[in-house]
């Protein structure tokens, strides 16, 4: 599992560890029932508060990414990929919806909008 923390990222350490650990369950890279490394060895690894992990972990498993069994340690959870796929859709629904709002205000055509998405699209490959 691989996991970098930056210093420079504005989000907080805990939403970082939270994060590429819930895309590297997403991306398939972890398996359902593949266990996690302890809360104490993954602080230990990134050199960061055993305080800062489990509350990465208690996201995790709230979210419904893992789950713990005590004195076990933490797994991967089953996921259905459909649903998380919707909730993906929902939020970019809700960020269109604002890009929407903020092309109009600066008078953008949707020409220059659909143009503007594919510059990044090309960045970002």
């Amino acid at each position: 599992m691989n996991i970098l923390i930056s210093n420079a990222n504005d989000k907080p350490i805990y939403e970082q560890i939270y994060t590429q650990i819930r895309n590297q369950i997403l991306a398939g890279d972890l398996q359902p029932g593949q266990a996690l490394p302890s809360i104490r060895a993954l602080a230990k690894d990134l050199r960061v508060s055993v305080i800062t992990t489990k509350r990465a972990y208690e996201e995790l498993e709230k979210a419904g990414y893992l789950y713990t069994i005590p004195a076990k340690g933490s797994y991967v959870a089953e996921k259905n990929t459909q649903l998380i796929r919707e909730a993906y859709l929902t939020q970019i629904e809700e960020h269109m919806t604002q890009i929407l709002s903020l092309a109009t205000s600066c008078g953008l055509s949707l020409e220059e909008l659909v143009e503007m998405l594919r510059l990044l699209c090309q960045d970002n490959q």
